[in-house]
């Protein structure tokens, strides 16, 4: 297939030259209405311009293009990001009670899924990479404990790559999950740039044995903000059960500039080539080269498209405002690093080359004499459940306690460090002493949360123990 095409981009530019009158949604009346942004394209379900939820024209066309690159069964534009791929990968493919294996360090979208789902999940606890010192991809020997224990899983959520571009041995655990015929569902919303320039790129989950992905375009493609892809690889995933759910969730009025720019994600990632990589990994270079100059300690990871910075005395948190002071916003900030995310340029693309230099240039560092310290918070479980299962929950009743007071208490909340979005204190678990002290700090060092409804009063939601 030619994938130089953009069926859908080029339908709306079509529609766009006619210079018509408009008398239907939405309001700005294709941007007459709001002038400083270019909205021409935002238009709705006219003739010519096909329906998302009943594909049959330039919008097929454009998910049949996306299937051809990624070799799929059917693939689909997803508007409300990889927060409904998720959910409906989940609905579309378990059932009420089903025992499910889930990575704990998972997106907080997985964890609502499985409550909705109302399925008994299984929390695997990944391993602790000390190069990155962060959580990783679960090793084979947790997957195989908890198949010993509970080998009617109907399914092995994995998130593959994490956060901080971390692959593990994916290929393996997928291998064995099929071998205990589980279902291979894969949050790849970091891995949408996996498997097309095979030099130096990890492949993506559905070259290794995934049976559905959910991939964020607008994390590392050039798509705009909310767009993603759901990926259908195997015949065993109930596709009518999948497009229920994705007309159940997904608005019946999509945004057609975030699905025409996940046409032209999908079409630039068709053409991107090795010299556009090499490129790419040469700015990279060069970056890292000027963060060493200046003090910085540079860590690669596996996805060559990102790069982890430290700094000695500092906690990320505060490197992070040391960068922005410069006019350098970076993708996260935990405790130990900040997070740098490179886009995926093509050779001659000199611009941002240019301007990122010309900040680093100017950039002043001071190295301290102390360093930060912290509690890691991995359980030692390798397997566990919850303690409060999620069809208990609306039968119980909920109380904020103060911070001191939570440990040994149930949460009846998720406490969820934002980003990078991944629960630190699930709905139903028990709650630590390394819990709270974890908490207590990242509180202290201006850390965002979602959940936590009373953690600017330092306290907790619990589950109130009934006399």
């Amino acid at each position: 297939m030619n994938h130089s095409r953009m069926p859908l981009l080029d339908a709306l530019k079509k529609h766009k030259q006619k210079e018509s009158v408009s008398f239907h949604v939405p309001g700005h009346k294709n941007g007459l209405l709001a002038s400083w942004m270019d909205l021409s394209l935002d238009i709705t379900e006219l003739n010519g311009l096909d329906d998302l939820h009943a594909p049959e024209e330039c919008i097929k066309e454009s998910e049949d293009l996306l299937s051809d690159l990624h070799h799929t069964v059917e693939s689909k534009f997803l508007v409300n990001g990889s927060t409904v791929g998720n959910l409906t990968m989940i609905l579309g493919t378990l059932s009420k009670d089903d025992t499910v294996f889930v990575q704990r360090n998972c997106h907080k979208s997985v964890l609502n899924a499985l409550k909705m789902a109302q399925v008994f999940p299984v929390f695997l606890t990944p391993d602790f990479d000390e190069h990155t010192q962060t959580a990783a991809q679960v090793s084979k020997q947790t997957l195989m404990e908890a198949y010993k224990k509970y080998p009617e899983s109907k399914a092995v959520i994995f998130t593959y790559p994490t956060y901080y571009g971390i692959t593990g041995s994916f290929q393996e655990l997928a291998a064995v999950a099929k071998s205990h015929d589980s279902l291979v569902l894969v949050d790849e919303a970091h891995g949408a740039h996996f498997g097309v320039i095979e030099k130096e790129m990890p492949m993506s989950a559905l070259e290794l044995g995934a049976d559905i992905v959910v991939q964020s375009a607008h994390k590392m493609l050039p798509a705009m903000t909310m767009g993603a892809y759901l990926h259908i690889r195997s015949p065993r995933i109930d596709r009518t059960r999948i497009h229920f759910y994705l007309q159940a969730l997904q608005s019946s009025s999509p945004s057609y500039p975030i699905m025409a720019s996940l046409d032209y994600a999908r079409s630039y990632f068709a053409s991107y080539t090795e010299k556009d990589h090499l490129y790419a990994m040469s700015v990279k270079k060069r970056v890292a080269q000027l963060l060493q100059l200046k003090g910085f300690t540079c860590i690669f990871v596996d996805d060559p498209y990102k790069l982890l910075v430290r700094a000695d005395g500092l906690t990320g948190y505060e490197l992070q405002h040391l960068l922005e002071a410069a006019d350098i916003y970076i993708e996260l900030a935990d405790p130990y690093q900040v997070l740098f995310i490179f886009p995926l340029l093509k050779a001659g693309e000199k611009l941002f080359e240019k301007k990122v230099v010309q900040q680093l240039s100017t950039l002043p560092f001071k190295a301290r004499k102390t360093s930060p310290s912290f509690a890691k918070n991995l359980p030692s479980d390798h397997v566990s459940t919850l303690v409060l299962p999620y069809n208990e929950h609306s039968c119980s009743k909920r109380e904020a306690v103060f911070l001191k007071e939570a440990a040994g208490q149930i949460a009846a909340e998720m406490i969820i460090p934002y980003p990078p979005g991944i629960p630190l204190v699930m709905e139903g678990e028990r709650i630590s002493n390394d819990h709270v002290e974890r908490i207590d700090w990242l509180i202290s060092q201006g850390a965002r949360f979602h959940g936590g409804e009373k953690l600017n009063e330092k306290k907790l939601v619990v589950f109130r123990k009934e006399n």
